[in-house]
């Protein structure tokens, strides 16, 4: 279909050519030196001319037709073409009049400048796009009724369950079949063994036939992980399990460190961390990094792994290091979390309970994996408390993150919520609505009667096991009450100021 000659123009880009001129325009003659401050006023009414001129052609080049109606190319063609014509234009009048003296240098950059601008502010117009563009749907999943599975188990005859178990070796090695002999039914007929990171292999297959779905493929082979997943939990019926396996982060980091000599190891070890685990989380390399690579070669951490299975329905029964790949058996608990695709920037936000039960978000930098919120009761149940409330040996937690904790860089950000009035400088942490569940119903109802603050009472006194941390903080409520806040809030102040400068007490 032939496009209108004539057509409303889209007036935000002849704004953006205005102030893209206007910045050409000021770098160019503020640059040169020119003695006679006449000329500046010259070089401007010139300048001015151009950006007419740049109007006319663009409009002429559809240069200002709705922009997401159009792809890059179609834009750089009409772009191209007006300063083409505009620079063509200045070299003929130089070339006639010298155009009343004015430097052809000062004014060919100009329009070269503004060229640039236009290409840049193109480039990262449609790179943002292409970065939104992220083949990862929104996916929300019915709750289904309770299933079972659809057919009777039979035992496999003894020739294709060897079968099976050498299809294992030729993919797989010693180790990992004896990891599954012992812990899945290898010879029932309800257990399917596959390597396969095709989607379509797994949506193809008959509801609930299967109890036990193995896939040998590693998962630092996918894209489309949690697609994956949650097309395997559809599968399963309820209380199924799935095993996959993948080769976690530190055995790469292990690898690469042994690799190279001593010094330049961890140089090495730099560049491979920006290009497997930074860009894949930045919103606009995170597109183009997967397209390069074809979900090749990933990189994954063991609580990003649990955290994914966690998200998408699965709870973990047996995790287990086989060398340098790790081996997960996860059972279907539930129906996956609403898919979308999340954000692991520097800056997060976390949902915790504040007064009155009302719920909001503390800002912090981020200190864990990816997928961590997910796996806060499972790392409770596996490893409980250590001294001062924390959860012990946990996994979740990166090297860097562990450096910002240790000199509370992490929660720098929540001033942020001491300026919105969701939090005081002094009260009782911001807890989770997991550990909010593990403190008493008494407290529960106390600690919301007021804000939460940025210095828990937790440094006062520097308690050890939960049930310290909440008489310590029963006690700072209570004389709350009966004290006024301010006045508590004042003490404690300078209590925890104390605890902190002379008896180095550090987050961990």
């Amino acid at each position: 279909m032939k496009k209108p000659r004539f057509y409303k123009p889209q007036w935000e880009l002849i704004v953006l050519d205005l102030v893209i001129w206007t910045l050409a325009t000021l770098i160019m003659v503020l640059w040169r030196t020119l003695t006679d401050k006449s000329r500046h006023v010259d070089y401007c009414l010139v300048c001015t001319a151009l950006f007419v001129a740049n109007l006319i052609f663009g409009y002429c080049f559809n240069k200002y037709r709705y922009l997401r109606d159009h792809g890059y190319f179609y834009n750089m063609k009409g772009t191209t073409l007006t300063f083409v014509v505009l620079i063509l234009g200045l070299v003929a009048g130089f070339y006639i009049n010298e155009l009343g003296g004015l430097s052809s240098y000062v004014l060919i950059m100009t329009v070269v400048i503004a060229f640039a601008f236009n290409v840049g502010f193109l480039f990262f117009y449609y790179g943002y796009r292409y970065a939104l563009n992220i083949d990862e749907g929104i996916m929300e999943f019915n709750l289904r009724p309770p299933t079972s599975l659809a057919v009777t188990p039979q035992r496999l005859k003894p020739q294709a369950e060897e079968a099976i178990k050498q299809s294992i070796l030729d993919f797989a090695d010693r180790k990992t079949l004896n990891f599954l002999s012992t812990n899945c039914d290898l010879g029932s007929s309800t257990t399917l063994v596959l390597a396969t990171s095709t989607l379509f292999n797994i949506q193809s297959l008959e509801n609930y036939n299967y109890n036990c779905i193995i896939n040998l493929k590693r998962l630092n082979d996918m894209r489309g992980v949690n697609k994956m997943f949650c097309a395997i939990n559809e599968k399963l019926p309820d209380g199924g399990l799935f095993v996959c396996r993948f080769k976690p982060h530190k055995a790469t980091k292990v690898a690469i460190l042994r690799k190279y000599p001593k010094g330049i190891n961890k140089l090495m070890y730099s560049f491979y961390f920006i290009y497997k685990r930074i860009l894949p989380k930045l919103f606009l390399t995170s597109r183009l990094y997967y397209d390069i690579t074809k979900g090749r070669n990933r990189v994954f951490s063991i609580t990003e792994v649990l955290g994914r299975l966690y998200f998408c329905g699965f709870k973990i029964i047996k995790e287990k290091a086989l060398g340098d790949t790790y081996m997960v058996i996860a059972q279907r608990e539930k129906q996956p979390e609403k898919q979308v695709k999340r954000k692991y920037g520097l800056f997060i936000k976390l949902p915790r309970i504040g007064k009155n039960k009302k719920k909001f978000n503390v800002y912090k930098l981020r200190t864990m994996h990816p997928y961590s919120e997910f796996l806060q009761a499972y790392m409770y149940e596996k490893h409980h408390l250590q001294k001062g409330g924390k959860i012990s040996n946990d996994i979740r937690v990166s090297t860097w993150g562990r450096f910002l904790r240790k000199y509370w860089l992490d929660e720098v950000p929540m001033l942020i919520n001491l300026l919105k009035g969701d939090m005081k400088i002094v009260g009782v942490r911001p807890l989770s609505a997991h550990f909010f569940s593990l403190y008493s119903k008494e407290l529960q109802d106390k600690r919301t009667q007021f804000k939460p603050g940025l210095l828990p009472p937790f440094y006062a006194d520097m308690p050890k096991t939960l049930e310290e941390i909440q008489n310590s903080e029963m006690r700072y409520l209570n004389a709350c009450e009966q004290k006024g806040v301010f006045r508590t809030d004042w003490v404690y102040f300078w209590r925890i100021i104390y605890t902190i400068v002379f008896k180095r007490a550090r987050s961990k």
